[in-house]
């Protein structure tokens, strides 16, 4: 074989997306998305700790719309990214390989990271003004 003509990897154009597929390019994605979520938390923790202003503007910030979906973008992160594991668990004890289980289990991954992240805005919500 040539070097001009060797074998592509499997991309995007080779394969056919699937439920599957997605599922694990979307655990990729919320794993920079909790990396880069967890930088603002970090920034928002040094503006606690260094004065008034600075941790009051973050409040404020966060009270934002942008900083309202960016906190839910952030947990929906965490909870996908939690339940994905919990999968690749299973998977690492060769558990649901087979293509129905794994269908099955991303989109009960799915949907328990979507309540999951429901459950928790509720919670904290009602948790206001009683701290």
């Amino acid at each position: 074989m040539t070097p001009g003509r060797r074998p592509l990897s499997p991309h995007l154009q080779v394969y056919k997306p699937e439920f599957t597929s997605a599922s694990s390019i979307f655990h990729r994605i919320t794993g920079v998305a909790l990396a880069a979520g967890t930088i603002l938390l970090v920034v928002w923790f040094v503006a606690a700790g260094f004065d008034g202003p600075a941790f009051n503007n973050m409040q404020i910030f966060w009270g934002t719309i942008t900083g309202q979906v960016l906190l839910g973008g952030w947990s929906f992160a965490f909870f996908y990214h939690l339940c994905n594991g919990i999968r690749h668990l299973f998977w690492s004890a060769g558990k649901g390989f087979d293509l129905n289980s794994a269908r099955n289990s991303a989109l009960i991954m799915f949907i328990t990271s979507l309540f999951l992240t429901g459950s928790a805005w509720v919670w904290g919500f009602s948790m206001v003004g009683k701290i």
